[in-house]
């Protein structure tokens, strides 16, 4: 297990923004991400760490980056510590395998989400009133059931700590324009189910995720995190069974615990007991080898 890292405060570099999960600092023309082990859920970030769990969302970036190179380009430059700037040198410790050095990007305010199989809130949704963000789907679907055709589901970024909001492809249209729009959900599409593919092939679905894009020289490219537990959900395909909610590679078990605590998925978040904690972990470090072929470093 590596260092367990809940803040980072790098004292002589300017930090450029704080997130649910990563810290960013600004270094010249680019940014340096840092992924804590800090979780968030129901857009609250709770009061317990998941060790491991910033290595494997960078770890599995990184490896996801790769694969969809030839799609969409992405911003990073590198997340080997050794190729990092001087100055960084002395903080080799806390960023080894959890950090990336990436170009600066300007983000684009959606947050581009594909569903390819109903659960979570557009099976909620569709059990209410028939539809997942206003896309009408057919009657008689099963919980957890693939769909027939991928759906893009945008929503707005939200600040930490506010909810995001679901928005409708005429309202991406009005915010960003229709170009980029397009842009955004055929990317999106595509690169899901590319990233599906080659998930099924090593015996997992990705139920569903969220990916984010920048604009960087006239150009969209992929940025962020991309197919981690943190923004998607994987199921094991041999368990797989539509009908009933489904075992998970993520953090599903946190979620289905807060439901259960009776929370109100306001902060602050409850303490998580540590088993949950353990499993998490686990879980995590899982999705990383089954996906890799590797162990976490």
């Amino acid at each position: 297990m590596t260092e367990i890292v809940t803040q980072t405060q790098l004292d002589d570099l300017k930090l450029a923004a704080k997130g649910k999960v990563r810290d960013i600092y600004e270094i010249d023309n680019t940014l340096l991400m840092i992924t804590s082990d800090r979780l968030s859920a129901f857009d609250v970030v709770l009061p317990d760490p998941i060790p491991d769990k910033g290595s494997v969302l960078t770890q599995i970036s990184v490896f996801w980056f790769e694969k969809f190179k030839d799609i969409v380009n992405n911003h990073l430059i590198s997340a080997d510590v050794d190729q990092y700037p001087e100055q960084l040198k002395k903080y080799s410790d806390i960023l080894e395998n959890r950090s990336m050095l990436v170009k600066k990007a300007e983000p684009l305010p959606v947050e581009c989400i594909v569903r390819g199989y109903i659960t979570g809130s557009g099976w909620k949704s569709y059990q209410d009133e028939g539809h997942v963000c206003g896309i009408k789907l057919p009657t008689g679907l099963k919980e957890s059931e693939k769909l027939a055709e991928p759906l893009f589901t945008p929503s707005s970024k939200a600040e930490v700590g506010d909810h995001d909001i679901n928005i409708s492809f005429a309202d991406t249209i009005d915010l960003i324009g229709k170009e980029k729009a397009e842009k955004l959900r055929d990317l999106s599409l595509t690169i899901y189910n590319k990233g599906a593919d080659i998930a099924n092939e090593k015996g997992i679905i990705i139920a569903d995720t969220k990916f984010e894009f920048g604009i960087l020289d006239n150009e969209i490219i992929l940025i962020d995190e991309v197919l981690t537990p943190d923004s998607s959900r994987f199921w094991p395909k041999a368990t797989f069974s539509p009908g009933k909610s489904q075992k998970s590679f993520d953090k599903q078990a946190v979620r289905d615990w807060l439901t259960n605590s009776g929370w109100n998925k306001k902060a602050p978040g409850p303490k998580l007991p540590a088993e949950i904690i353990q499993n998490t972990s686990e879980t995590y470090k899982e999705i990383f080898k089954l996906l890799t072929g590797k162990d976490l470093n």
